[in-house]
């Protein structure tokens, strides 16, 4: 005869899963933030004018060799700096958007929001003659018009996953369109600038792109990771997050908005930088061997890679660098190839 388990031992095996499970996630987000932290230092040192590593973090506070801190401060640090941040705004978006359509094809790349963001952001270059807070502001608010248009028209009686993909891939590729309209009538300089901008670049980015990015993630990043336990019972299924009280209309309209707001400060800072939102998320989750959304991890991941994919395409070929984008577009077309090809030998249409 098999033995039935009392309450008191089921009570006690599931607060030892729990306990490993996240004292597993602390111990993956410590990892992930050592890892951020080397890929920072690495690319403050690494260049055409090589620091040693030991020497970085004391030039970074103005101790040591007069060139060394020249260098560091005001060359490369703006530039580490931003590739942190901007990778984190992609990896926390990802990660929010993948668990509210639980789909991992939902990022911001593959829905389009990137698409409507970019599209506000070159009119705001063109047109305006924006930069700095303002064009962070202009291209996260043609994120949130790009995301309502999309709910809009992908929302019957319910919103399926799937077609809020298709609908996403629709309206991103008209957004695209207009930005290439845009594109082609600015002038020379612009058009130039518009050119580098697309790519997803970090090149010759300073302290005044820092400001605006680092002050929307001050408020977005604590937003998203109070909202993160609410996002959990949202994964569960509507009925479910109703029955242990989450608000869930509310909810989902609050992490959207704060999922489209960190897009849009990612794309104000470095444009459009490819597939950071589309892979960190399920990386992160992969690592954790958790359930739920895995944010900061997301978040560290994202700055892990956008460090590393900035570090490659400033040293991989010896006369130009590479932007940013590019070396991302790399790294991810191939996951998004097999992801598609995965999901769709097992079926999983939505």
């Amino acid at each position: 005869m098999t033995s039935i388990a009392s309450p008191h031992d089921a009570l006690r095996q599931v607060a030892r899963t729990r306990s490993r499970v996240a004292g597993r996630r602390r111990a993956v987000t410590a990892g992930l933030a050592l890892a951020a932290l080397a890929a920072f230092c690495l690319s403050l040192s690494v260049g055409d004018f090589t620091i040693s590593v030991l020497r970085v973090l004391p030039a970074v506070f103005g101790s040591g060799d007069g060139g060394e801190v020249f260098v560091v401060q005001s060359l490369r640090l703006p530039r580490a700096l931003l590739a942190v941040l901007v990778g984190a705004a992609f990896g926390l978006s990802g990660a929010v958007f993948q668990s509210l359509a639980r789909n991992p094809l939902a990022s911001p790349d593959i829905l389009g929001i990137t698409a409507g963001g970019s599209l506000t952001a070159v009119m705001a270059l063109t047109l305006l003659g924006l930069s700095g807070l303002p064009l962070s502001l202009a291209a996260s608010a043609g994120a949130l018009l790009t995301a309502l248009l999309i709910y809009t028209f992908a929302y019957r009686r319910g919103l399926s996953s799937y077609r809020l993909v298709l609908v996403g891939i629709g309206v991103g590729a008209v957004a695209t369109a207009l930005t290439q309209y845009f594109w082609t009538r600015a002038h020379t300089h612009d058009a130039a600038s518009v050119a580098l901008w697309l790519s997803g670049s970090l090149n010759g980015r300073g302290w005044e792109n820092i400001r605006p990015v680092a002050l929307m993630l001050l408020v977005l990043i604590p937003a998203a990771l109070a909202l993160g336990k609410q996002l959990n019972a949202l994964e569960l299924g509507d009925d479910s997050a109703t029955a242990v009280g989450v608000p869930v209309q509310r909810a989902r309209l609050l992490l959207l908005v704060v999922a489209v707001a960190l897009a849009g400060a990612g794309i104000g800072a470095a444009g459009p930088v490819a597939f950071v939102a589309f892979v960190c998320a399920p990386v992160a989750r992969r690592l954790s061997r958790a359930p739920g959304p895995a944010l900061l991890p997301a978040a560290l991941t994202g700055s892990v890679l956008v460090c590393v994919a900035d570090l490659i395409g400033r040293t991989a070929l010896p006369s130009t660098e590479v932007s940013v984008g590019v070396v991302t577009g790399v790294i991810g077309a191939p996951y998004l190839l097999w992801l598609l090809a995965t999901t769709n030998s097992s079926g999983q249409g939505d």
